[in-house]
């Protein structure tokens, strides 16, 4: 048996003029949490509906758990689990009857009463779908992709709109499905989600992937572990502040300038010195810890939660 659970080569995909994928090759191991991150438009949803056999690519190869799925569509589809970006439930059925109706999808997997205790909603099994609320119905979709105890989970955004305690139980279901040995595809837009879940991510951009390796690697990539961000009055001389003592780089964009700092205590005194000199007073001054947003500001030069 082999160690990789999903596997695509060149992959392309248009959309009239668009090109959603341009030649995107990934592989994912069996047992780990593989992220995908970008931007809005950048083919992560592409990519993920590929591999579920929800869009056929114009061009590349695809395998789910090594097999293809244009020769065993069906046996895939017993064994991987998937929750789409939004999904409509019958509002008028309970909880129960819901999962009953999922779990009559599969030959075999777990009964309904099972995945109400994976996600927590026993006590909402005779509940409207209608009466949920926000967090709860985000699980009960999670038990629907969970029922027939899938290989693989897909989760695309599975966390988006959700309040902080709704999503770290989320997160919780999800930790429990990898325990197990499940393996997981997972998109977000969330820094700390990816950094959580995630054992290696993979940034996508205009349908490539410009970076893959761990978190922390990803981060590490960087040359420090501070982001020095500021904006000025007047612009300053950008060639003087990259020659500040513990700054590895820097970037400017739409009127922020941030530094990446070694050693932070020398570069912020350095930096407001040369401000000082050059007569160009601060309007704003904050530090943070390096994160996978600035390792995509890097290696793009925009937001990653940008449109």
């Amino acid at each position: 048996m082999t160690d990789i659970a999903l596997r695509c080569r060149n992959l392309v995909k248009r959309y009239e003029d668009v090109v959603a994928l341009a030649g995107i090759g990934l592989e994912v191991r069996r047992g780990e949490c593989f992220g995908l991150l970008g931007p809005n438009g950048a083919g992560k949803t592409t990519t993920v509906e590929i591999f579920e056999g929800l869009l056929t690519p114009e061009a590349g190869e695809v395998e789910v758990l090594g097999l293809a799925w244009n020769k065993r569509e069906r046996e895939i589809r017993e064994r991987i689990g998937v929750q789409l970006q939004e999904t409509q439930l019958a509002e008028k059925l309970t909880v129960r009857e819901v999962l009953l109706l999922f779990r009559s999808f599969f030959r075999a997997g777990r009964s309904a009463e099972e995945a109400l205790r994976l996600v927590e909603l026993e006590e909402k099994a005779g509940t409207w779908v209608r009466k949920l609320s926000g967090g709860q119905k985000q699980r009960l979709s999670l038990a629907c992709a969970l029922v027939g105890n899938p290989e693989i989970l897909f989760l695309d955004e599975p966390t988006t709109g959700l309040d902080p305690q709704s999503r770290r139980q989320v997160w919780e279901i999800v930790a429990g499905f990898r325990a197990g040995g499940g393996t997981v595809l997972l998109t977000t837009h969330y820094m700390e989600e990816a950094y959580r879940l995630c054992d290696r991510v993979a940034i996508i951009d205009h349908g490539k992937v410009i970076a893959l390796d761990t978190p922390a690697r990803l981060i590490a990539s960087l040359g420090a572990e501070h982001i020095v961000e500021f904006q000025t009055e007047t612009p300053p001389d950008l060639e003087s502040l990259r020659r500040l003592p513990g700054v590895e780089a820097l970037r400017s964009s739409d009127g922020t300038i941030s530094l990446t700092a070694r050693e932070v205590h020398l570069a912020v005194p350095a930096l407001l010195q040369e401000l000082g000199r050059q007569g160009a007073p601060l309007t704003r001054l904050a530090t943070h810890h390096a994160t996978l947003e600035d390792v995509f500001m890097t290696l793009t030069g925009r937001r990653l939660e940008a449109d």
